[in-house]
């Protein structure tokens, strides 16, 4: 695969000509619309099927022996995960499936009693639809109160009381059961330092229980680069016995930059990677995936310490953003993340958000750690490239057991 990035006076047919591959197959990769305008610094993903011999020269996947050798490559088998609100629209949902072992339904809430919570909207058709694709459906279970926040007081009445414990796992398998979910997500957020044993003693029961009828359980974990961290999101989390107890983790590793604060990457790689080191040092690579952002941010300037509100939007809404306002993209280098200001209504915008650089950045990361899986959040905005090349790299493990030994 080639990364191309968009220089002045570039248009689709030059680029295509340029790059050996038909102008159809550019436009329908990088969902270029009518009449295929582009921005400077915009980076587009050439497939390796599409690369052509140049001079006698192919060019080849990165991790061919020798250049020029075409040598097979052996890709990696990687579980690829990714939460999905039951509204998701049916084409994104349709495009997206292909690429996925498992989905997971966000989410499913309990009471302080241990009542289960079902989603808002009706989940059945999704769940179907995932079975009907060889992808696992996961149901998701947060603590999430009902302001839509993580309510870190139904953890702790839930992680110190057996009965509570007991009678929300029942509810869980019941509706499992039921509804053909084949897997448990726990995602708690905010969890209290004095919960933090009882935390990891919950997951540990509930795997145990959710294992003997086959369902593997996952966690989701606040991205901490050390044991100690302090602060809410990080200190109830504790990655050695969430590891032990679990069948796989999921790594958080978004949200550097967010709704509420400074303009700055989502997910910045040299931040990624500090979470990933500290992961393997308390964690088996084989239970690990990387969480990897679908989305990016819109701050007006200047930024203003609890005034200033960013708006989400998706990698094509950025970019097409920056071609509407003639905005040149640039890359940070250090965070490997594209960004660029434009003007609107007499105010400034920063704009960071993911593209194919990267995300095969972070697609180096796993595999040089040897993880064996990403998870996305979230899977609303379908970016074609991102599969494409997760393509190029790896195998997609389809209908496989996440693996109930721990």
């Amino acid at each position: 695969m080639q990364i191309y990035v968009v220089k002045e006076g570039d248009n689709v047919d030059k680029i295509a000509s340029a790059m050996g591959i038909a102008v159809e197959t550019l436009i329908y990769d990088n969902q270029i619309p009518y009449p295929y305008r582009l921005a400077v610094g915009q980076a587009l993903f050439i497939g390796r099927d599409s690369a052509r011999f140049m001079g006698g020269t192919y060019w080849p996947w990165e991790d061919s022996s020798k250049p020029g050798a075409g040598n097979p490559v052996i890709k990696p088998p990687l579980y690829v995960s990714g939460y999905a609100y039951p509204f998701i629209q049916d084409q994104v949902l349709e495009d997206t499936l292909p690429g996925l072992t498992a989905i997971y339904v966000f989410s499913y809430g309990f009471t302080m009693e241990g009542e289960l919570i079902p989603p808002s909207r009706n989940e059945d058709w999704l769940l179907a639809a995932a079975r009907q694709q060889g992808v696992r459906p996961v149901l998701t279970l947060t603590p999430l109160g009902s302001d839509g926040h993580f309510n870190n007081n139904l953890v702790s009445a839930l992680v110190h009381s057996c009965a509570v414990q007991q009678k929300l796992v029942w509810a869980l398998g019941s509706v499992m059961q039921k509804k053909g979910y084949q897997g448990l997500d726990i995602d708690f957020e905010y969890v209290q330092s004095q919960d933090r044993e009882a935390f990891a003693g919950f997951v540990d029961f509930t795997t145990q229980v959710m294992n003997l009828f086959g369902y593997p359980v996952s966690v989701a974990l606040a991205p901490k680069t050390s044991r100690n961290q302090t602060g809410l999101l990080y200190e109830g989390v504790d990655y050695r016995l969430l590891g032990e107890a679990a069948n796989r983790v999921m790594l958080m590793t978004y949200e550097w930059g967010y709704t509420y604060g400074p303009p700055m990457a989502v997910a910045p790689i040299h931040m990624v990677r500090r979470v990933v080191e500290y992961a393997v040092s308390e964690i088996l690579p084989k239970k690990i995936s990387l969480g990897i952002p679908n989305y990016g941010y819109d701050w007006p300037l200047p930024y203003v310490r609890g005034t200033t509100k960013a708006t989400t939007l998706g990698t094509l809404e950025a970019i097409q953003l920056a071609i509407d306002h003639g905005a040149e993209i640039r890359f940070d280098e250090l965070s490997q993340s594209p960004y660029f200001r434009y003007w609107q209504y007499g105010i400034q915008h920063e704009v960071w958000f993911e593209d194919v650089r990267s995300l095969k950045a972070k697609f180096d990361l796993v595999k040089e750690y040897g993880l064996s899986g990403v998870g996305y959040w979230q899977l609303m905005r379908y970016f074609r490239a991102n599969w494409l090349m997760l393509e190029d790299l790896f195998v997609t493990e389809k209908g496989i057991e996440m693996g109930c030994e721990r």
